[in-house]
């Protein structure tokens, strides 16, 4: 509705004035009345159908696969697995380190292309003990795990001389030195050991070894 402004003049004319003004303004309430109607209407109507519908969750995508992440293992530990299989694969039961031993009152073993000397030194202590293990108790699967990682570890720390107690085997069945015989054999296979005597009786005597490990290059 769209009225037209009126010429003042008299007295009349202001009161028709007034009447067009009243228009106007009952006009924009009923537009603003109706407005108001449409959005109830509207949000009624959303309300409703969500109420129907409940939770919408959005389809998937036919075309994209989901693949589950596959945990990894940590560097350093897989690192440490293939250590440990590795030296599983290479220190050997079967192999017999008796001839390879010199004959003297304190068995000793050194590495080809090292001197007599050099287990001499050993024996007399020129290297200093910088660790120990224990093997006590272990079973044969568990001492040579702990033993090829004892000595791994020690050389890449730059230790140069360790002990190794075995016990004499008094607790075995016949008491035969069984792990005794073993962590020789185990040791002789070892790249990392260069030589190994029997401990002093101060040290261990038969029931421990000197091993003098190489320098780590790397």
């Amino acid at each position: 509705m769209s009225l037209r402004p009126t010429k003042v003049s008299s007295l009349a004319d202001l009161k028709l004035v007034k009447r067009e003004i009243e228009a106007r303004l009952l006009q924009q309430a009923q537009h603003e009345a109706e407005q108001a109607r449409e959005r109830q209407r509207a949000s009624a109507a959303k309300d409703l159908f969500v109420r129907a519908a409940g939770a919408v969750q959005p389809l998937p995508d036919k075309h994209k696969v989901l693949h589950k992440k596959e945990r990894k293992v940590p560097l350093a530990m897989q690192y440490e697995k293939d250590q440990q299989a590795v030296l599983r694969e290479s220190i050997s039961d079967e192999f017999d380190i008796g001839t390879l031993l010199d004959a003297d009152d304190l068995l000793s073993f050194r590495q080809d292309g090292i001197g007599v000397d050099v287990t001499r030194r050993l024996r007399r202590g020129d290297w200093s003990i910088q660790r120990q293990l224990d093997l006590h108790g272990l079973r044969r699967d568990e001492a040579r795990e702990q033993l090829g990682h004892f000595i791994r570890e020690a050389q890449q720390q730059g230790i140069r001389c360790v002990r190794v107690v075995h016990g004499k085997g008094l607790g075995s069945p016949g008491k035969a030195p069984v792990l005794k015989n073993r962590v020789h054999n185990w040791l002789a296979q070892m790249k990392a050991v260069l030589a190994f005597v029997q401990a002093k009786p101060a040290d261990g005597g038969a029931g421990a070894l000197l091993v003098l490990l190489a320098p780590c290059h790397l």
